[in-house]
């Protein structure tokens, strides 16, 4: 690839994740939420595949993918702008950034008044609309800041241009963030400037200082190859300007949309990065699900013209950084799931299933651009660009047809396995149990056998099903013995596993099941 575009919907998330309780946001679901609205309408994401995606059942799904899809899980700890972006560009937090349920502690208030020589009002969790109707007035009498956070790692100061202007909110801005290091490392300082009278709106001219990455990004990796890394709208400040060799600032998605449609013109070699951050700023943090599904179906319509810009070696990559669900209780982000839309010429469309953190896309985009970089994240080059005629949801269905000639009277759990060589050639097996029980053999086992005894000894992927008395709901993993065969012909980093459930599949790589599995040279 020469040209890779990066496109971030910052917030439309897809549904809540496993760990979702933890976060207070079991339920949550932005897509659910706004597709229910009568201001929905996206045929182009439809038609590259968005209701194929696992878990968008609901949206119906018609006809057969134009790109290749999928959902994403994070793995980091968190739910906000910039935790959700490092993991897009490969840097996965086992930690969360610090938060202030209660407030800033009164020695870093007491240090931002020193320095910035004006008092602080508010200094607690407060919607951004809310905060300059309460204490705007305040403001304009007495001159002190109004500092607020939010549930994310975020110290945001608001003031009126009148008062305060908006150079000078920015250097208020710079000396918060060298307060907050350490322990009180947050991850965005961010300038709210507003204007007019009461009840008074917020201007255009945010701001965002965040915390510089605590490692390596593919932004780095993609510059210190020599490669253009453009940004587009608020990524320059959320990677606090590493890696970045060209950006320009917008307004909102209006302008990030014509921005990147202007690059798509320009010839450049590298990733150009860009972030949408209306559905977030502007929808979802005020509970605004009309505006929100008006939002996205622009983003549709501005779509169908992108996508013919895309030259043969162009790919289009469309995600998200978390969700933030305009129906939901409160007005924070929500953790859930992320689509994953890769769009190009040679892309080979289908449901690449669930991923397991979003770094699965910073491996790809340096996979693709041939720059070395290591993440926590699996290519997925070979998914998108494979040659095989079968595809992972046709390897699925083979599966499940397998599932039908199972032979298990003693457990009644009936499991199919559709095996894939690097020939295109399927494989399947179905379980078969013995009165004995011991002698039992898995279906994994029972189509690996087949293709080893027939001289087969390279592999691409397998799918596996099963459920009792052959009904499909949750994910029937492979057992140890499986896996361990698995390991034995197959490679760790590469082999793919497809576990069905009732809602579509989820990808995962043999190392993911067995990191520790041994070989034959290990003995």
């Amino acid at each position: 690839m020469k040209r890779i575009f990066l496109i971030v919907l910052d917030s439309v998330g897809i549904g809540y994740l496993p760990d979702a309780a933890d976060y207070g946001d079991e339920g949550a679901n932005t897509m659910a939420t706004i597709s229910a609205s009568p201001f929905f309408s996206v045929p182009t994401l439809r038609r590259l595949g968005l209701a194929h995606i696992d878990g968008l059942s609901y949206l119906k799904p018609e006809g057969e993918p134009e790109a290749a899809v999928a959902r994403a899980a994070e793995a980091s700890r968190g739910k906000d702008t910039t935790i959700g972006h490092w993991e897009i560009a490969g840097l996965v937090s086992p930690a969360p950034l610090p938060t202030y349920p209660n407030g800033f502690p009164d020695e870093i208030i007491r240090a931002f008044e020193e320095q910035t020589g004006r008092k602080v009002l508010c200094n607690k969790p407060y919607s951004g609309t809310e905060v300059i109707r309460d204490y705007g007035e305040e403001h304009l009498r007495t001159g002190a800041l109004i500092v607020y956070t939010s549930a994310d790692s975020v110290f945001q100061i608001a003031a009126h241009e009148s008062v305060v202007p908006v150079e000078t909110l920015y250097e208020y801005c710079k000396i918060a963030r060298k307060l907050l290091v350490g322990k009180h490392g947050v991850g965005r300082v961010i300038a709210r400037p507003f204007e007019g009278s009461w009840p008074f709106s917020r201007t255009s001219r945010r701001h965002d200082y965040s915390l510089e990455p605590p490692g390596q990004t593919m932004l780095d990796a993609i510059s210190s190859a020599g490669m253009d890394c453009i940004s587009v709208g608020k990524i320059r400040d959320i990677f606090a300007g590493r890696g970045i060799t060209e950006y320009v600032y917008t307004a909102g998605n209006q302008e990030g949309m014509q921005r990147t449609l202007e690059y798509a013109d320009k010839d450049f070699t590298g990733l150009c990065f860009t972030n949408l951050v209306d559905f977030d700023m502007v929808y979802g943090h005020r509970n605004n699900v009309d505006g929100y599904a008006r939002a996205l179906s622009d983003f549709d319509v501005w779509l169908q013209d992108f996508l013919p810009k895309l030259r043969k070696d162009d790919l289009l990559i469309i995600t998200a950084d978390h969700g933030c669900d305009p129906g939901f209780r409160g007005t924070d982000h929500s953790r859930e799931y992320v689509p994953v839309f890769f769009c190009g010429k040679q892309v080979c469309p289908g449901n690449l299933g669930t991923l397991t953190t979003f770094s699965d896309i910073a491996a790809t985009v340096t996979d693709l651009l041939n720059v070395p970089y290591d993440c926590p994240g699996h290519s997925l080059k070979n998914r998108l660009f494979q040659e095989s005629a079968v595809s992972d949801q046709e390897l699925v269905e083979a599966a499940k047809t397998a599932m039908k000639q199972a032979y298990a009277p003693y457990s009644r759990f009936h499991v199919g396995a559709a095996l894939l060589d690097r020939n295109g050639k399927v494989y399947t097996g179905c379980n078969i149990e013995n009165s004995s029980l011991t002698p039992t053999v898995c279906a994994e086992r029972t189509a690996f056998f087949k293709a080893i005894s027939e001289g087969v000894r390279d592999f691409e992927a397998i799918a596996v099903v099963g459920g009792p008395q052959g009904e499909i709901n949750e994910i029937t993993a492979p057992c140890g013995v499986c896996r361990q065969v698995m390991t034995e012909f197959c490679d760790p980093d590469s082999f793919r596993i497809l576990l069905g459930h009732a809602d579509g599949f989820k990808t995962v790589l043999l190392k993911e099941l067995l990191p520790y599995g041994f070989k034959l040279k290990e003995i």
